[in-house]
């Protein structure tokens, strides 16, 4: 439901969503938005590299902005570093760990300043 337009004309159409509310995609949408084919995408949900929307298995998944980043993070890995398909669930989790250890020294760094 969307309730404040913020402008309007025969080709654009600007909304304020509240931000509890993420933007959701489906997979065709994903696909053509990331340039990767569709079975691409089914494959790094059965990986869980994309998050829990994408890897539901009774309903369409379903791609949040962040996982839009994540896959096309993915698809800079493969073209371009030559990362095989095989690699990408370690690198991703080595990039989470990295990522977790990051915030918790910010926090911590925060927490101990005078």
């Amino acid at each position: 439901m969307i309730d404040h337009v913020l402008y309007v004309s025969p080709s654009l159409t600007l909304v304020c969503l509240p931000p509890d509310d993420p933007v959701l995609f489906s997979l065709e949408a994903a696909a053509e938005l990331t340039g990767v084919h569709p079975e691409l995408l089914r494959y790094y949900g059965r990986l869980g590299l994309i998050g829990p929307a994408a890897t539901d298995r009774h309903r369409q998944p379903l791609f949040d902005d962040e996982a839009l980043r994540e896959i096309r993070r993915l698809e800079h890995y493969r073209r371009h570093l030559d990362v095989p398909r095989r690699a990408l669930p370690l690198l991703c989790a080595l990039r989470r760990a990295g990522e977790r250890q990051h915030i918790e020294l910010s926090f911590l760094t925060r927490i101990s300043e005078p």
